[in-house]
This record gives structure tokens, sequence and C-alpha cells, in this order.
């Protein structure tokens, strides 16, 4: 399997539309891509405007192919703007707490 973190800064003018569209991206991944099998949207506690996000792929073709979906193009696309910073990271799962 291939992981994909990504942390968002959000200004915090736009914390509810990112909220809204975030939520959709999530939906979107998991059930227009059969390649993504998990897709967590996490807000830390102490800091609404820090998003932290967990995907899980196939492998890194799958995850490819997601930055090139129409729903993720537009995603970035809307948000941009609305962003203090992003950090994405990849990491190939080598152990699993299923077995």
């Amino acid at each position: 399997m291939f992981a994909v973190t990504v942390t968002f800064v959000v200004k915090e003018q736009y914390l509810d539309d990112f909220k809204q569209v975030m939520k959709a991206q999530a939906t979107n991944s998991l059930n227009r891509e059969p390649g993504c099998h998990q897709f967590d949207v996490c807000f830390d506690p102490s800091d609404a405007r820090r998003v932290f996000l967990y995907e899980l792929y196939t492998d890194k073709a799958a995850f490819e192919d997601h930055l090139k979906t129409d729903h993720f193009l537009n995603f970035d696309s809307t948000v941009k703007d609305w962003l203090i910073s992003k950090t994405a990271e990849n990491w190939q799962q080598w152990s699993s707490s299923r077995g």
C-alpha cells in the first residue's frame, strides 16, 4: 500500500468553506477511485485551521491517477487561495496492524 499525508493550514475566513469541499473531496476519492482505500480528514483540536489527511492507495500509480481526476483538480484549484500552507508526504506501507 502507498500512504499519503497532507497537512494544511487554512486561512480562518475560509475554514467553513474548506471543510465543505474537503468532505466532498474525501467522499469522491473513496467512491470514484478503486485504488483509494482510505481517506481520513482530521482537524487539530487546539487549532481548527490545521487539517491533517491520511490517504491510503493500492500503490503509487493509484495515487498518481488520483492527482489527475477532475474532482482532485477542482478541489486543488478551489482551495489554493484559502491556504496558508500545504505540506504533502508520501509513505510506503510495510506493515499493517491488521496483519
